[in-house]
């Protein structure tokens, strides 16, 4: 059948035949008959199109009406030719808060790479996280097994009045570098507006982190201090977090109690959470400049020592404007987003859901088991955020399965390269609903490829640069091309200007070439092609490129490639060189809670590998382990997979 044909009748079928309760198998195999080729173009397979009747309710479309733009790429040109434009008209729509009004968007006298945004200004971002109904429920939240909590804006506002003025009661003073150690719930948030309201800066640290590397950031912070737990529950067991604190010999701790009393011992000088918390719940929050830091994130640290990025109070606008725009964010909306403050998705979710004058849901657990997607069903969320690796697990244990999940509207994806059969399992979990596929990076506050609402959905496809930002695709010559490494263009407010431990120029403009129209690009380090006009599959990181046999592959191309093993939850493709010597060497890490045999795996693993990706390629050995290793935020480390193999 040609494509429209295709695409009317999977419409039928998804709306009309298919429900959550049928097997994925069948799903599979409906969507296969209708798109018959859509594993080798999923580009060409739309698994959702916008209904009419919605569309002119988006916040996109209203934006486009006002502004007389007829199309998602004309809307997007004028964001970055007439991005000053675009800003103010951003920062009215979101009602972001100044005591003083910028005289001017961005001044651009010290060129691109030194960009002056929000001339002027003196504000404070957490104001602009409070300007929804004070009755209106700001976070919901849930421990495993456990009752529902309910926050109201409110609520949030008064408790984070309090740490901002506990904070200046224990000497704490605007500049100050406080750190966040503990999983992601209401008095962490609480705590995270606090120490910005008082003119602090953040200090991001994962609660997975060991004391070497909770030490080592904290050292490049100059943290002055760290909220922490005494400790963590993950999946029924209780985790010391105090204790790792105290041997990464980190400054003052205020220490809160997993549950309602501390059972441990502080260290002299160190707080409990009750003593150090007064009950003065007014607060006028510091004004800043919008250069002012607000927030120190660390990238993910697959290599070497981990980049410092300061946000500051002007990124916060671009995280919200990304989730206003793209992922339609409205004040009735619950966005869920599994996920803490030390990866930037956790300062992300604040920002977006806040200023959005959305509700955040949290749950403080692992998000792999059925009481995760009860809690998906309960809090009654409607933007679920996802990172592919948490999908694979899903669908391979069967966990969400006869769960109601109708009011989510759309679902969004990020953090590794996503694959289409995957994605396509988690669209069958809530009846076909949109997958925001979602790229960015701490330095860049955001997305700069993402997907709309507008537009037809394709499983791990990207269908649009984000608002606000450009990028170009460089080969290896520098040269413009269809697939290559990834190069932004600035100015766009949201890319980070600072690296606190590190030459910003070196690492992001040292040796970039110019555009053939002398505009500066600044490197980032994802892989693209651009497999239609606007529709972009991401190829993962340069560095996780390798050379096979003379050709040049991703290992996001092989993982795809390799998708759907029985009893096998994710893979890692990396390439070795023999000690010997010569061409490099495929291996395949491939993670199973099962006793499996190699050879046999590897056998269907290369059957897979030469019909859907390169009869050239050859795999020369399969490693078994129960997980792969990752970063806190989810991403595969490959170089610790090369690393242990020898």
């Amino acid at each position: 059948m040609d494509l429209n044909t295709a695409q009317q009748t999977w419409q039928k079928i998804s709306k009309e035949v298919l429900t959550p309760a049928m097997p994925f198998e069948f799903h599979l195999s409906l969507f296969s008959h209708c798109y018959p080729n859509w594993r080798e173009s999923p580009h060409t397979a739309a698994a959702w199109m916008p209904d009419p009747a919605v569309i002119p309710s988006l916040h996109l479309s209203e934006c486009m009406r006002e502004k007389n733009h007829l199309s998602v790429k004309e809307f997007h040109a004028w964001s970055v030719n007439q991005f000053a434009d675009f800003w103010k008209y951003m920062i009215t729509k979101l009602d972001i808060v100044f005591s003083i009004k910028p005289t001017a968007i961005c001044d651009l006298s010290r060129g691109v790479e030194h960009p002056n945004w929000l001339v002027g200004a003196r504000f404070n971002i957490v104001d602009s996280c409070f300007n929804a109904n004070p009755d209106h429920i700001a976070v919901i939240q849930q421990k495993k097994q456990g009752p529902i909590q309910r926050f109201s804006y409110a609520e949030l506002n008064q408790l984070s009045n309090r740490v901002a003025n506990s904070l200046i009661k224990n000497g704490f003073t605007k500049g100050d570098a406080i750190a966040i150690d503990m999983p992601m719930h209401f008095y962490a948030v609480a705590i995270y507006l606090g120490i910005i309201k008082m003119g602090g800066i953040v200090v991001s640290i994962a609660d997975s982190f060991s004391q070497e590397e909770t030490a080592l950031r904290l050292r490049i912070a100059n943290t002055k201090g760290i909220f922490t737990q005494d400790c963590i529950v993950r999946n029924d067991k209780t985790i010391p977090l105090y204790e790792k604190i105290i041997t990464a010999d980190t400054p003052i701790a205020i220490v809160l109690p997993e549950n309602e009393r501390l059972h441990i011992s502080l260290r002299k000088n160190d707080m409990a959470w009750q003593d150090f918390l007064v009950n003065e719940n007014q607060f006028d929050a510091e004004m800043c400049d919008a250069s002012t830091p607000c927030n120190i994130l660390f990238s993910s640290g697959t290599t070497g020592e981990p980049k410092a990025i300061p946000w500051t109070h002007a990124t916060a606008i671009k995280a919200a404007s990304d989730a206003y725009l793209h992922h339609d964010i409205h004040a009735n909306d619950v966005l869920a987003w599994p996920t803490s403050l030390g990866w930037m998705m956790g300062p992300w979710l604040v920002f977006a859901g806040l200023i959005n004058q959305a509700t955040i849901a949290l749950y403080e657990d692992i998000p792999r088991d059925r009481y995760f997607g009860e809690f998906v069903q309960d809090a009654e969320i409607t933007v679920l955020g996802v990172v592919p690796t948490l999908v694979a697990a899903w669908r391979q244990s069967g966990c969400m399965q006869g769960l109601d999940w109708h009011r989510i509207k759309c679902f969004s994806s990020t953090g590794e390269c996503s694959n289409p059969e995957d994605m396509l399992y988690l669209m069958s979990l809530a009846g076909y609903k949109p997958i925001i596929e979602y790229c960015g990076g701490t330095e860049i506050g955001g997305a700069y490829v993402t997907s709309t609402l507008l537009e037809n959905n394709y499983p791990s496809i990207f269908t649009t640069k984000a608002f606000g930002s450009d990028f170009v695709l460089l080969d290896e010559s520098g040269q413009l091309a269809k697939q290559g490494e990834v190069a932004l263009i600035p100015p766009s407010l949201g890319l980070s200007l600072t690296v606190l431990n590190a030459d910003h120029h070196k690492i992001y403009f040292a040796d970039m070439p110019q555009t053939s129209d002398g505009k500066i690009v600044r490197r980032h380090g994802d892989q693209i092609q651009e497999v239609a006009p606007e529709r972009y599959c991401i190829l993962g990181r340069t560095d996780d490129t390798m050379n096979l046999g003379g050709i040049k592959v991703s290992s996001a191309e092989i993982e795809r490639a390799l998708v759907g093993i029985e009893h096998i939850i994710e893979m890692a493709a990396i390439a070795v060189a023999p000690k010997q010597g010569g061409p490099s060497c495929l291996v395949i890490f491939a993670a199973t809670e099962h006793d499996l045999d190699k050879d046999v795996i590897k056998k269907i693993m290369q059957s897979k590998l030469n019909k859907q990706l390169n009869p050239l390629f050859k795999i020369h050995d399969v490693v078994l382990v129960r997980e792969l290793p990752k970063t806190t935020s989810n991403k595969i480390m490959r170089r610790v997979l090369r690393k242990q193999y020898f």
